[in-house]
């Protein structure tokens, strides 16, 4: 039984890294319909930039903050440069522009900074805590708690504010969206720094225990996406689920199969999303009329 929380605790973890990447797909899927496949880089630009910045003698909140509001600014230069010049493209050329700036921000952070794998210290201290005979890191309560805190201002977002449907409705319809007022510019610009300001707290707070270097970005997206996939593309109740689904399926296979495989359950999962059920958990049937 405590081998068994055990794994538990370390899948709801890494699950809930996995469901902040998968809410930052969600702002962008919701506000354009386009996947962002640089969000991981986001992710990764959270812990280094917050670890350079801590390492030059600034506090580490502070250190924090300005790595979320530069990688927030990177996100909007991405739509600024990359996605706005190109709005009118097919979707697969958007997600393509995306992989590309995803390569790019990798490249510039690799000459930027460093090769050389970093961390920086735990908020709470690392004195493990005993919970039913498994252990949990007082990180893993903080990386969580971000996680359901996302979550919840998300929703709260997208359902109770102006802006959160204007969101919606540039999704559904943007010519629409145009014709009764929205400035549908200043909400994709909106999205993306919100995009990449989430993938940058996911940064901040999971780097005490994973640790980071400039390429562990492309792995996150892709398992940030496979569980976006499984609660329902565009949909932040499912991207919260899919997120913690997912890590603990790793978890489990890892612990009662081999860790060799755990990496290939993300793909595992998209698979099976694609075959059995395309709109994910909690996503909505489209229908066409004709």
């Amino acid at each position: 039984m405590p081998e068994l929380l055990q794994f538990l605790l370390s899948g709801i973890t890494v699950g809930a890294v996995y469901a902040l990447v998968a809410l930052g797909f969600t702002i962008i899927y919701n506000a354009s319909d386009v996947v962002n496949f640089a969000q991981g880089e986001f992710v990764m630009l959270g812990g280094m930039i917050t670890f350079f910045a801590h390492a030059a003698g600034l506090p580490l909140p502070l250190a924090a903050l300005i790595a979320i509001i530069v990688t927030a600014g990177i996100g909007v230069a991405l739509n600024k440069l990359a996605i706005e010049p190109a709005r009118g493209a097919p979707v697969v050329s958007l997600i393509i522009i995306t992989i590309g700036a995803s390569i790019f921000i990798r490249g510039a952070t690799q000459l930027v900074f460093d090769k050389q794998i970093h961390r920086f210290p735990a908020f709470s201290g690392d004195q493990p805590i005993l919970i039913g005979g498994a252990t949990i890191l007082p990180q893993s309560l903080w990386v969580i708690a971000g996680a359901l805190a996302v979550f919840v201002c998300l929703w709260l977002f997208f359902t109770r504010t102006l802006i959160g449907r204007a969101v919606l409705a540039t999704a559904n319809n943007r010519v629409a969206a145009q014709l009764v007022g929205i400035n549908t510019n200043y909400v994709m610009t909106l999205s993306f720094a919100m995009s990449a300001a989430i993938g940058a707290l996911a940064g901040v707070l999971v780097t005490p225990i994973t640790l980071t270097s400039y390429d562990v970005g492309l792995a996150l997206a892709l398992k940030g996406f496979a569980a976006a996939m499984l609660g329902g593309m565009g949909n932040p109740k499912g991207a919260l689920v899919g997120g913690l689904l997912l890590g603990i399926l790793e978890a489990m296979t890892a612990g009662y199969i081999s860790s060799q495989y755990k990496d290939a359950a993300a793909f595992v999962v998209i698979l099976a999303v694609l075959f059995a059920m395309p709109q994910g958990l909690f996503g909505r049937k489209s229908t066409d009329r004709v």
